[in-house]
């Protein structure tokens, strides 16, 4: 309160001229005019202060008091009685009709489409197998043959992402698997080979999403909001699989096996003409954003490190260099781990339930469905959390490590619980309660790109998608022979969960929150 008074003397105490009605915006500069008026008072006219006697106001004084009070609790861009480097976080309201809530919640949809568009072969093998006479083997070729493209375009996909920017790489890799999943129908009544050629399109152009996000996230939020960020997108992620599970069957029912390759792919045409108009690749270009939001956006985070117009010839960054770092690794192994069981879960779990619990595919459907609601649930409150412990002054390198642990740790032991379930009740608790808890690693090595390399965080993502890719194949068509060969996935599920925590040891002990020079670039 007396803040409030000192500001009020001021106003009281200098004479200043009438200041003509303007709509207000809050403008980038804070400082405090030579009159003693904050750029705040633009909006009134206040009269002055005459021989005869005090100031006359225009406006009552409480007015002049309200706009004070709000100056001073609402420290914004422009007339703030608060230092510029102390920025209050936004209301939620303000939070959530911002312009960087619109970006993140069309990646967040982006990514839905991505993770729908992948499942719903994990439910259409079942009767096409059936069909075409395949054997479990063969059925784990076809559906890992879309990891066989996700693995060719991460890297080049990730030097693309950090040379022209999410946005444009993105609408592209929308469009691309948007098409593969529409001609899948006509592909697989064509040839096997069509079939899997549509497949690894799939593949090629799904390997571009993340590290789009990624680099959207870095340019629209400040780091103290990424983990938040990164969680609503990937919430939609996770909902994209219980969405494409749940629907899948139904829509197969009414319009045969491949309707929803149909509705999946035109959505995903719909989904970029909204994109292209309604977004821009940095928060400075937008032409709706406010000042305030700008401000606040670039003055909470450490500034990108940009490369020069004559840089920009050397797209593929020093992957010699990036590679001979632990923290490099660390990601590496980590998106390695979370691609194997994240994968094996995603294709695998369905025929689970059917095979070990005897139940139908529709209820399978619902069975496996289940878990990726709650990794959606719980990947946006760990991404909450994660932005709480920085804001209280934990380490970056502290926070992500705990997150990660969980992520890792959590999955392992419930992973073994479902060994154990009796019943397909208590095996959808255990696996819901793994999936979900592998959301924690989206507040760990997910985020963590940005913060280890903001110069390189696409193609550093790649690279690790790679290697998550690699483990993804070697998972998903693991557990087909694993299976056919031993007659039960338990064996396979205690191999995961031992590979969890030994990779979540390996996080824990060389992982970093710090940002890491990989060469002498300023």
């Amino acid at each position: 309160m007396s803040l409030l008074q000192h500001s009020l003397d001021r106003v009281s105490c200098h004479p200043f001229p009438s200041i003509s009605r303007e709509p207000s915006r809050r403008a980038a500069s804070s400082s405090i005019f030579g009159n003693g008026l904050p750029p705040r008072f633009s909006q009134l006219s206040v009269g002055r202060r005459t021989s005869q006697g005090p100031l006359q106001w225009v406006f009552p004084k409480s007015e002049i008091r309200r706009i004070v009070q709000r100056g001073i609790s609402r420290n914004s861009a422009s007339g703030s009685f608060l230092p510029e480097n102390e920025l209050q976080s936004p209301t939620l309201l303000e939070f959530v009709t911002s312009e960087r809530v619109k970006v993140v919640a069309m990646l967040g949809l982006a990514l839905a489409l991505c993770n729908a568009d992948r499942v719903v072969m994990s439910v259409a093998i079942v009767p096409l197998a059936k069909a075409r006479g395949w054997n479990q083997s063969f059925s784990g070729i076809v559906q890992s043959s879309f990891l066989w493209g996700y693995m060719m375009s991460p890297i080049i996909g990730g030097a693309f992402v950090d040379h022209y920017g999410g946005k444009v790489v993105m609408a592209w890799g929308v469009t691309l698997w948007s098409l593969a999943t529409l001609l899948t129908p006509w592909a697989a009544e064509t040839s096997l080979l069509a079939l899997l050629t549509m497949r690894v399109l799939l593949g090629i152009a799904e390997g571009v999403a993340l590290p789009s996000m990624n680099n959207m996230v870095s340019r629209w939020f400040p780091q103290t909001e990424r983990s938040r960020a990164v969680g609503i997108t990937m919430a939609g992620f996770q909902l994209g699989s219980a969405i494409g599970l749940l629907i899948s069957p139904i829509i197969m029912s009414k319009a045969g096996i491949f309707g929803p390759f149909v509705i999946f792919g035109l959505f995903g045409f719909l989904w970029v003409l909204v994109w292209l108009p309604g977004t821009t690749s940095t928060p400075d270009k937008h032409p709706q954003i406010s000042r305030y939001e700008l401000d606040y956006i670039t003055k909470g985070k450490k500034p990108l490190i940009r490369i020069e117009r004559d840089e920009k010839s050397k797209i593929m960054p020093p992957l010699v260099k990036l590679l001979s770092r632990l923290p490099t690794w660390a990601l590496i192994s980590a998106n390695a781990m979370h691609s194997w069981g994240y994968f094996v879960i995603l294709s695998w779990m369905p025929i689970y339930f059917n095979t070990v619990h005897h139940v139908d595919l529709r209820q399978a459907a619902w069975f496996s469905a289940l878990p990726w609601f709650m990794m959606a649930v719980l990947g946006y409150a760990a991404g909450a959390v994660s932005d709480v412990l920085i804001k209280k002054g934990v380490s970056v390198t502290s926070t992500r490590k705990i997150m990660q642990t969980i992520g890792f740790v959590g999955p392992a032991i419930c992973l073994l619980g479902l060994n154990a379930a009796k019943n397909p009740s208590v095996a959808s608790a255990w696996l819901t309660a793994a999936v979900g808890l592998s959301s924690f690693s989206h507040s760990g090595f997910l985020v963590n790109f940005q913060e280890v390399a903001p110069r390189y965080a696409g193609v550093l993502h790649g690279m690790s998608n790679t290697a998550g890719t690699l483990a993804a194949i070697m998972g998903t068509v693991g557990a087909g022979f694993f299976v056919q060969k031993m007659g039960s996935f338990r064996g396979f599920i205690v191999l995961t969960s031992l590979l969890y925590l030994s990779c979540a040891l390996f996080w824990d002990i060389f992982a970093t929150g710090e940002q890491v020079e990989f060469d002498a670039v300023a």
